[in-house]
């Protein structure tokens, strides 16, 4: 793996955790040394991450990347077109949730942002494993998309938009 791949996957491991990331752990992970893995997260500081190393491992406090939630609505088979038009055009899918009538607000955590992660998903939901969350809204749902712009996040807008996946204001 090239080092900006490794550290575009640390920044974003490290923004879908609640807890602290071991220096350790992230350098077995990505088959590096620990030493590469701190050479990482500077590199990720100076690129605007506000990346805090405490006792129990590293967390983000604060980071320069911009993002937006998409209400999108379409069918199970339209899915993996939607995932990709999100990841090619550089965003990162880090969430999906419903508004369920009963429960609330129904969170899975996502944190997809290539085709290779798209395709791992889509197999996983249709091992028969699981099922995707919109089902139990009839297609509804929201994206949490982060990317490294907010004209990035427009082209992403405009694009499912286009696709006919952003859901109809109601």
């Amino acid at each position: 793996m090239k080092a900006d791949a490794r550290r575009k996957e640390i920044a974003n491991l490290l923004m879908s955790q609640q807890q602290p990331v071991p220096g350790g752990e992230l350098a077995k992970r990505f088959g590096v040394s620990r030493q590469i893995i701190v050479q990482d997260i500077s590199v990720l500081k100076a690129a605007g991450f506000e990346i805090i190393s405490t006792h129990h491992g590293y967390v983000v406090h604060q980071t320069p990347l911009a993002e937006r939630v998409f209400k999108v609505c379409h069918t199970t088979k339209q899915t993996e077109e939607e995932l990709n038009l999100i990841v090619d055009l550089g965003g990162t899918v880090v969430d999906v949730f419903v508004w369920h009538k009963v429960y609330g607000k129904v969170v899975a955590k996502l944190n997809i942002f290539s085709r290779l992660h798209v395709k791992q998903f889509i197999e996983g939901v249709r091992s028969g494993k699981s099922t995707e969350l919109m089902n139990i809204t009839g297609g509804y749902h929201y994206h949490t998309v982060r990317a490294e712009s907010e004209e990035v996040l427009d082209k992403i807008e405009k694009a499912l938009d286009e696709g006919g996946y952003i859901a109809p204001e109601i």
